[in-house]
């Protein structure tokens, strides 16, 4: 696993290994993380998937759940002796949609956190642009939205990992 830069984005697709290795990047720091949840349990499939998540960090995380203002969550909670992970971007991205907020305004107020970031923080999305065209205009315009947020934030990170079968592979690095 790679040091701590001040921002990481780590990409991949659904069940790729981000999580767990955006997770494992934080995990080398030695103190408290502090996780930051996108996402909300609307269903029961979705509550265990948030359970599966929570078991897996163990209780040496502490838990922030904010489905649609991160920005300012953000702008609160970092500090340089605590990394922050926040999971994920897909998943506010869809809240903010769902919500009727304008996702390019929520993603400028994003970037001018990370542009300066007052502590590490690793920011898990997925790559959605890698299948096919979706049939409906509302699944297109989440693609769109998706793929504009995930080049955003990419150029503002100081490291960018794609991770494909639990493998990383270097996009963007400091070095």
């Amino acid at each position: 696993m790679s040091t701590l830069v001040p921002s990481t984005l780590v990409l991949g697709g659904a069940r790729s290994g981000k999580s767990s290795y955006a997770e494992g990047l934080l995990a080398g720091h030695g103190g408290r993380a502090l996780y930051v949840a996108t996402g909300q349990a609307f269903d029961d499939e979705m509550a265990a998937r948030i359970r599966l998540h929570r078991d897996r960090r163990g209780p040496q995380w502490d838990t922030v759940e904010e489905p649609l203002e991160l920005a300012a969550t953000l702008d609160r909670v970092l500090d340089p002796a605590r990394p922050v992970l926040v999971d994920c971007l897909t998943l506010w991205i869809s809240n903010l949609m769902h919500a009727g907020r304008d996702v390019e305004a929520e993603t400028g107020l994003l970037c001018e956190v990370l542009a300066h970031p007052a502590g590490p923080v690793v920011l898990v999305s997925n790559e959605v642009g890698l299948g096919l065209v979706p049939e409906n205009a509302l699944a297109r315009a989440f693609r769109d939205h998706q793929g504009r947020v995930n080049q955003r934030v990419a150029q503002i990170c100081a490291r960018v990992v794609f991770v494909a079968a639990g493998l990383p592979l270097t996009l963007k690095d400091p070095s």
